[in-house]
């Protein structure tokens, strides 16, 4: 029975807004994949506890993706129910009063109790607030309190159904990217009668130990369905590798992207994995701050092929002038075959694109509110666009009814199309800039190159700004020891032996026997006095002016094949030991491996894991032997009548 049936109310508003909401967030989105609908009951009071690290977007995903259609309840300040007439709107939209001032639970939860009682879906974001962090950073206890003060509601009043919270995990594959992906996990029901005898207990302090006990069990099966990792390095080191795995963005099966991520975090979380664990790290984290830099992406550089030898003890060789050329009239051909079929839904939209720049620029320092803002200008600028559409094709046929019916269907059909047509377009156009920007790169005379010094401030990734409202503990049980890349040097915070490794030295020149173990996983290290170089760039501006194309361009192709062999390195060298390591506890990568062996939970074999990643599709990137002849890189040595020189190598970067 829905929510609608129990009650006169049918909540209009809220469905409207809904539906309007829905089709922006799928027209911002290329996908919104829904895993575990089936956990969800179809009938009777359920809470929802979601994550939160995307504004506004997380009610909307959730709202419009919800199994079965029920309407989801939301909290609201009471004092903004005083109105009478904000009062109905507000309750047409489904909120819930809650009033914050009042230090009675059973006052503070009414307008839950009630909703609850007439069977209603009540969804709650126990984070507190929204942020962007490598990790959830906290759960709070209002989900937990209002479900055991619940119970003992229920428990007064005979006849109304037992409450299960239902953990739901919204991951975004890039929150604030234009035609990223979502995918929204429900988790099995948490049901209350393991927490009801302590709760309802008279032993002082009973009530608090099991609201926090169900706070950390909803926090553990949120944990599971999200990419959590212990710093940000961390984090980009594991993201770049993926991207390196998956040269294409939409090859990753969505029900594996959270598992294939956490396994990835997991590898670059142990830090003697492999003998060249530091260098690989340092090389994806230098690559990975460069696409960054220059809002470049693996995916649409995988359209470059790579030198057919990945000899890590071979200077690296940048494809040449003609190969640049070849590529440029490739994908400019490409992107004018589609163009007259594109042309009119482009010059029609590109309103709602321009503003939904403008609404992100707005907020560069806050990720977790560009994607919202993007959203809400463009749909503004869509409504005002289609209606005037309307409106126009209305007076063609003399705004008769029957008029009115073919206007509206041909606005719709119009967005239809242009929602159709714009993923393959985008990604056109996307790879036609950058087949541009190569070409202008690699034809630019060297010595325009950034030098070394220059080139360091865009070898550190950055990382987004601090939200003031989220508690950080002052120890991380999954910390490990922080490995971070400042400018061009690689330090571990526990060893500095190892030497700097400036880019563009080549691979076998870095120490390779720099062996660090794993802290004990039962000891919690102490919050480090000095932090990573990540969080030493954040007081650097977020956002860093762009170089010119022609001074970094020829960095970035290095950087990227460097960051190639460093991860086939890595992954050789990961075969080859087959050492067990440990992965976190309650990782979404242990989920996705528990069906693929028989080992204790939390620990793996590395060809295990290799096998796991293989098996959903990643490309391993192999190690030459160094047996192909110099002359097969011909083709790709940049060669240059000015500059006399058949191949350019890291080390010979001015």
């Amino acid at each position: 029975m829905s929510s609608s049936a129990n009650d006169s109310n049918f909540f209009l508003l809220h469905r409207i807004i809904r539906y309007v909401t829905g089709l922006a967030a799928v027209s911002f989105f290329s996908e919104i994949r829904v895993i575990g609908g089936e956990n969800v009951p179809q009938t009777g009071p359920v809470i929802i506890t979601a994550t939160h690290h995307n504004m506004m977007l997380d009610p909307v995903i959730l709202s419009s993706t919800f199994p079965n259609q029920r309407i989801l309840h939301y909290w609201s300040k009471a004092s903004l129910f005083a109105n009478p007439i904000i009062r109905q709107v507000l309750l047409s939209t489904g909120n819930i009063p809650v009033d914050r001032k009042s230090n009675d639970r059973q006052v503070l939860f009414r307008g839950t109790f009630e909703a609850l009682s007439k069977n209603y879906a009540v969804a709650l974001f126990p984070e507190g607030t929204s942020y962007t962090e490598p990790r959830i950073m906290q759960i709070k206890d209002g989900a937990a309190w209002a479900a055991l003060e619940y119970a003992k509601y229920a428990q007064e009043n005979p006849g109304i159904q037992e409450v299960k919270i239902v953990p739901a995990a919204i991951v975004y594959t890039n929150k604030s990217k234009y035609r990223s992906s979502v995918i929204v996990e429900f988790g099995q029901p948490i049901s209350i009668d393991p927490y009801k005898e302590k709760f309802f207990s008279d032993i002082e302090g009973a009530p608090r130990a099991a609201a926090k006990q169900l706070s950390r069990d909803i926090e553990t099966e949120l944990t599971k369905r999200t990419v959590n990792a212990p710093d940000w390095d961390t984090l980009y080191a594991a993201r770049m590798a993926r991207d390196i795995l998956w040269q294409k963005e939409n090859l990753i099966n969505l029900d594996d992207f959270v598992a294939i991520s956490q396994t990835l975090v997991d590898l670059f979380s142990t830090v003697d994995v492999t003998p060249n664990f530091n260098s690989a790290r340092h090389r994806l984290l230098e690559y990975y701050s460069l696409l960054q830099t220059t809002n470049l992406t693996n995916s649409i550089l995988s359209t470059l092929p790579l030198p057919r030898d990945l000899d890590p003890h071979k200077p690296v060789a940048l494809p040449s002038r003609l190969l640049t050329l070849l590529l440029f009239v490739r994908d400019t051909c490409s992107s004018l075959v589609h163009l007259p079929f594109f042309l009119f839904p482009l010059v029609v939209h590109m309103p709602v694109y321009v503003m939904g720049r403008f609404g992100a620029h707005l907020v560069e320092d806050e990720e977790e509110t560009q994607a919202q803002n993007k959203v809400a200008f463009g749909l503004f600028s869509l409504f005002l666009i289609y209606s005037a559409s309307f409106f126009f094709l209305w007076a063609l046929f003399w705004y008769t009814p029957i008029g009115a019916i073919i206007a509206a269907a041909m606005v719709y059909m119009f967005a239809i199309y242009h929602n159709r047509m714009i993923t393959g377009n985008y990604e056109a156009a996307r790879r036609f800039i950058t087949a541009w920007r190569i070409l202008i790169g690699v034809w630019a005379p060297k010595r325009w190159d950034l030098s070394v010094t220059a080139l360091s401030p865009y070898t550190t990734p950055s990382i987004p700004k601090e939200n003031p409202w989220v508690e950080k503990p002052k120890s991380n049980p999954m910390s490990t020891p922080s490995i971070s890349s400042n400018n061009s040097c690689t330090s571990i915070n526990i060893d500095t032996s190892e030497a700097c490794t400036p880019l563009g030295t080549p691979l076998n020149s870095i120490p390779a026997n720099v062996s660090v173990l794993p802290p004990d996983p039962t000891v919690v290290l102490p919050r480090e006095e000095e932090p990573p170089a990540t969080v030493k760039a954040a007081s650097l501006p977020h956002s860093r002016r762009r170089p010119p194309t022609r001074r970094i361009m020829r960095h970035v192709l290095r950087a990227r094949i460097e960051a190639v062999k460093a991860l086939a390195v890595f992954f050789d060298q990961l075969e080859r030991a087959d050492r067990r390591y440990k992965t976190s506890e309650s990782s979404s990568s242990i989920v996705g491996l528990k069906v693929e062996t028989d080992m204790s939970d939390g620990w793996r074999y590395a060809t295990e894991v290799v096998s796991f990643l293989r098996k959903r599709g990643a490309k391993i990137p192999s190690v030459s032997g160094g047996g192909q002849k110099e002359e097969d890189l011909e083709d790709w040595a940049l060669t240059s009548d000015a500059e006399g020189e058949s191949g350019t190598s890291f080390d010979e970067t001015s």
